[in-house]
This record gives structure tokens, sequence and C-alpha cells, in this order.
């Protein structure tokens, strides 16, 4: 039912042939300027207006190094946390690294398929890494049985990424032991309607680690902003493996905007706007007999399986869409296609895109 494999963490492994460090944005490096992008799960049209606007009379004060004060007190008050709970990074994927490099564990485990960076992390630290793979026929959802006690660092992303599957906050939870940290990334829990099934704020669970994002939801890759939250001597030790200042002002402008109550009502509305636009998508996929669909989809994307998917994928690609292949996720295959969700006219185009794929691919 799921299978657990050791890894060396040696990059050269012959037994590891996932590029760990393929991401979503090389779809589109290079692309023709006309490819429709559902690589890439950022929001489209965003950063909004407004925001822009609040970065933008940030700029004032470069002169003047990063204090992140208010900004931190935003988040913590944001989660119900005191501000030891709380640490500023730049975007998630630092936090990983922080992570690999600041705990000090022996026997760290990644559920998979899930974002690949942090084991990337883990193994660019030195770390032999071990994997829990999920499987497609249990609806690659966490058995918690299935995690080794001797794991003592388990990370697990919720909603996770490749999958869209969205675990119960009770089977993460459970996960909790004496010595072991849990490292929960919610990166995209605020495109989930009222964030069912988050960890953030809770501190009755031992050892819990949670990490946001503020860059999917609006539109902030290039500025790179996301936080941790734990416990106090974690988020201590954490800080201490931190450069200075290595958040920036712009960045830290608009952690403490995007975190305030009409920004999370914005966020609110585009998360049930999310949710129909999936739903759309995942309809129309189903037309199609050559795709298997992860039904159980809650975030901004879903994951396909498509009989001959690394042909469909170029096929899409010559029609003018980009969509993110698979196979780069411990666990999957070339068949497997990541797809982001557009608006109802983008998602309709690409349907059409699709058949005409299968289609070609086909004859």
């Amino acid at each position: 039912m799921y299978t657990r494999t050791d890894e060396s963490s040696d990059p050269r492994d012959p037994r590891d042939t996932h590029d760990l460090r393929h991401h979503g944005d090389a779809e589109m490096r290079d692309a023709p300027g006309n490819l429709t992008d559902l690589a890439v799960n950022v929001r489209a049209g965003t950063p909004p207006e407004w925001l822009r606007e609040h970065i933008a009379g940030s700029l004032g004060s470069l002169a003047a190094y990063p204090d992140g004060r208010s900004a931190r007190a935003a988040v913590a008050a944001r989660h119900g946390l005191p501000l030891g709970r709380v640490l500023l990074t730049a975007g998630a994927a630092e936090a990983f690294v922080l992570l690999a490099r600041a705990l000090p564990v022996r026997h760290p485990l990644v559920v998979h398929p899930q974002f690949t960076e942090p084991e990337s992390a883990l193994r660019d630290a030195g770390h032999t890494v071990h994997r829990l793979l999920l499987r497609e026929e249990n609806g690659f959802r966490l058995d918690p049985a299935a995690v080794p006690e001797s794991a003592d660092l388990v990370m697990i992303g919720n909603p996770t990424n490749p999958t869209s599957v969205l675990h119960p906050a009770a089977d993460i939870a459970s996960l909790a032991r004496p010595g072991r940290v849990l490292v929960v990334d919610e990166a995209f829990m605020d495109g989930v309607p009222d964030e069912t099934e988050t960890l953030a704020g809770r501190t009755d669970v031992p050892g819990l680690v949670v990490l946001r994002s503020l860059t999917k939801t609006w539109g902030l890759a290039g500025l790179r902003i996301g936080y941790v939250l734990a416990a106090p001597e974690t988020i201590a030790l954490l800080e201490r493996a931190q450069p200075l200042w290595p958040v920036s002002s712009p960045a830290l402008a608009a952690a403490e905007v995007c975190v305030d109550p009409a920004a999370l009502k914005e966020a609110a509305q585009a998360a049930q706007s999310i949710a129909a636009e999936r739903a759309h998508l995942l309809a129309g996929l189903a037309e199609f007999d050559e795709v298997r669909v992860v039904a159980a989809a809650e975030a901004c994307f879903v994951l396909v399986h498509v009989r001959r998917g690394a042909e469909v994928r170029e096929r899409l690609r010559s029609l003018g869409f980009a969509v993110r292949r698979g196979d780069t996720f411990p666990g999957l295959g070339p068949g497997w296609l990541r797809i982001a969700v557009r608006d109802r006219a983008t998602t309709n185009r690409f349907l059409q895109a699709m058949d005409q794929a299968l289609t070609m691919v086909g004859e």
C-alpha cells in the first residue's frame, strides 16, 4: 500500500533519477510569449493593484535596513500567536534550508509525492533522506500508521503539491511524538475555503512547525515572502541560522498588509472562486477517456495521469499551453501532469487544446 525507500544524501545516487530541482517556472523559461501558463501555481492576475501600490510605497525606505518587527507582529496577530512563535523568511523555500541546517535531526522522512525542495535542502545539508511514497490507489492519502517511529523529522504538504490532496488535520497532528519535529508545508492553505484542516495557530501539537507562503495567492513569487510558525525554541534555532536582514523592506510591507482583515477577506473570496473553477476543470478533464484525475483536489491545481503524458505535454506546448511535468516528483512517472486552475475562459480553451493533443498523440 505504501512504499518506504531509503535515499542517499548523495545527489548522484543512481537509485534516484528524479530532478528535484525542477520546478514549474522551468516550463515557461525561454518559452514563446504566447504560451499560456498552467505550470506555475501562482494565482493569475496578481498582485492586485492595491498591493502593487502598497509595495511601491515602501521603496522610499530602501536606504534603511529592513525592520521586520511590525510585519512579524501582524503575522502573529493573524494566527493568534505570540511573537516568539513567528519567523519571517524569504519565501517558504528559505525555511526548508533553515530547517535542514539548524535542526539536530538524524532520521528525516519526507512524505511524497510533494514539493521537492524540502528533500533537496535536507540532502544538501548532508542528511540521508527517507521517503514515504503515497499511492494513487489510495488517493494519495496519508495513513499515519505508515510513518516509521524512527523518523525524528517528518515533512508533509497540506494541501499537497502536486496531488492537491488535503489531509485531515487530525491525521497529521497524530504524527507528533516526543523528540520528533513535524513540518507541515501549508503554502497553499490560504487557497482552501475556510482554511479547513490547517494547523497554523495550534500550540498543543508537540514539535509542530507550520510553513506559510504569501507568494501563491498574492502573486509575489518574485518578492519572496513567507513565514514559519513553531515553538519559541525552534524559532530561535532557525533565526540563528538565518542571515542578517533576510527579508527585504518591500517584502515586509507586503507581509504586513497581506494578513490584515481586508486582505484576508479578499483571499477567502479568491479561494471560493478557485474552488468553483477547479470543479469546472475537473469536470472537463473527466470527459476524456485517456485522462485519470485525482478527484479529491482541494488546491489551486489538479494532478492528472494521461496515457503518453510526455507526448501530450509537448503537443499542448505546440498548441499554446504549458503544464507541469510530473515525473520530477518522487512517486510519479512521465504520465503525470499538474495543471493550474485558471478562469473559465482559459480552462475552456485549454480543454479544447487537450482534446486536440490527445487526438494528435493517438493518431
